[in-house]
């Protein structure tokens, strides 16, 4: 039988804690020819006021529009000049800015990621044109019911809990914006005990922390204060709602409060979701789209939060379907609770994440986003034989009790949208 390839080979996790609290993690692969720089900061949208909803995202867009030493055409510039690209993006507890370049360019990858974040002017100007820009962000995601649907899904779950607001705001709060505002958020959540920076990449530890080190030296704002402690994450009864918008389809999900991220179970949740709404041979999409024909899409999904996690399934189908459709759902989410699944297709599903995990961090911008959120959620780093050992390690008896612990029908909010113009009696 042939030995089991050691994942992890030539690759070197360390981890340093600056003096002013910044914590740095790299991983170095010395066989690539590249780096990927993720500069990661504590504050997402649940960290901010009702009225400053938005806020967050906001200014992952502005921190791109200036410097006290480069314009915002200079930053773009930097990073394509050279084939490299700089982006970011903000999720309810997070905001990370991240870059890759060639490993040759790692100093300039590391200065300018570095900078954006810690020297932000947020020009007046430039202030009022990203307003629109936002704001027509805003329209765009409300303007696709499959993204737009999970917003509404995470309202009635949270409530006006910040949980359950838009990561992107609302057009009124964003438009209430004030430089101020920016200045004093980014002084309250972008403090250094709060920031990680993560790289992945052939670059060495010790060259990683003496450049943030040095761009980092006066950076010594205060630790967080008190205003940015989260609130607790509510526990709201069950909701049912059907909206009616344009458009051709039903979009519906069907879901309910599930595991943070540092439960016990979360590995065997993993594995629950790949065997329910994982893939295509997924029993969801093989009794349902194979079988019935009622949908194109159709997928279960697994999010997990510091203190809170959902769990639900999304499908997207003719309206006249709607009612039988959640009925089959609900069917497939019975069975799973009250019969064993069979050891051939929880070694199947084993196989499959386990896959899907080794592909996925083959991209190097992947294993930067491991670093960067396993050190945001204080989680020890572990090789990626040890990941794959965690994996099969995980019990038929565990996928079991959770599938019993979550899929009881009578736990499940929904929300539904429905074409303008379909009636309710259509879907009884």
């Amino acid at each position: 039988m042939a030995a089991r390839p050691d994942y992890s080979a030539h690759a070197e996790y360390a981890r340093t804690v600056l003096p002013n609290g910044i914590r740095i993690v790299t991983e170095r692969i010395p066989s690539m020819r590249s780096v990927s720089v993720g500069v990661w900061i504590a504050t997402g949208s649940r960290d901010e006021e009702r009225s400053k909803s938005g806020i967050s995202h906001f200014i992952e867009h502005m921190v791109f529009k200036g410097t006290h030493t480069r314009r915002m055409h200079h930053i773009a510039q930097r990073m394509e000049s050279v084939g490299g690209y700089l982006n970011a993006f903000t999720s309810k507890e997070h905001t990370c800015f991240f870059a890759r370049a060639l490993d040759e360019h790692l100093v300039r990858t590391l200065d300018v990621t570095c900078d954006i974040i810690l020297n932000p002017t947020f020009p007046a100007k430039e202030l009022e044109k990203e307003k629109d820009v936002v704001i027509e962000e805003i329209k765009m995601y409300e303007d696709v019911p499959e993204d737009h649907v999970f917003d509404r899904f995470e309202q009635i779950l949270y409530g006006d809990h910040p949980l359950g607001r838009p990561i992107v705001g609302f057009p009124a709060t964003v438009q209430s914006l004030t430089q101020d505002d920016l200045f004093n958020h980014l002084k309250s959540g972008y403090t250094p005990d709060r920031i990680v920076i993560a790289v992945a990449g052939n670059a060495s530890h010790d060259r990683v922390v003496d450049l943030v080190g040095r761009y980092a030296a006066d950076f010594d704002r205060p630790k967080s204060s008190g205003t940015t402690i989260r609130a607790p994450a509510p526990v709201l009864g069950v909701t049912h709602t059907t909206e009616y918008r344009a458009g051709q389809q039903a979009h519906i999900v069907l879901g309910r409060r599930a595991y943070p991220i540092l439960d016990p179970r979360r590995s065997a949740l993993y594995l629950l979701n790949n065997v329910l709404g994982g893939g295509m041979s997924s029993r969801l999409n093989q009794n349902i789209r194979e079988k019935y024909g009622y949908c194109y899409s159709i997928y279960s999904f697994a999010n997990m939060l510091s203190d809170a996690g959902e769990f639900g399934v999304y499908m997207a189908t003719d309206p006249s379907k709607v009612a039988q459709a959640q009925r089959l759902i609900f069917r497939e989410l019975k069975k799973l609770a009250t019969r064993e699944i069979s050891a051939r297709q929880i070694n199947q599903a084993k196989s499959q994440l386990k896959g899907a995990m080794m592909l996925g961090l083959e991209s190097l911008s992947n294993r930067m986003t491991r670093l960067g959120r396993l050190e945001m959620h204080d989680q020890e780093f572990v090789s990626l034989d040890e990941v794959i050992c965690e994996v099969d390690r995980i019990t038929t008896k565990e996928v079991q009790e959770v599938a019993e612990d979550l899929f009881d029908q009578d736990s499940f909010s929904s929300v539904v949208f429905l074409p303008t113009g379909n009636t309710p009696n259509q879907h009884s």
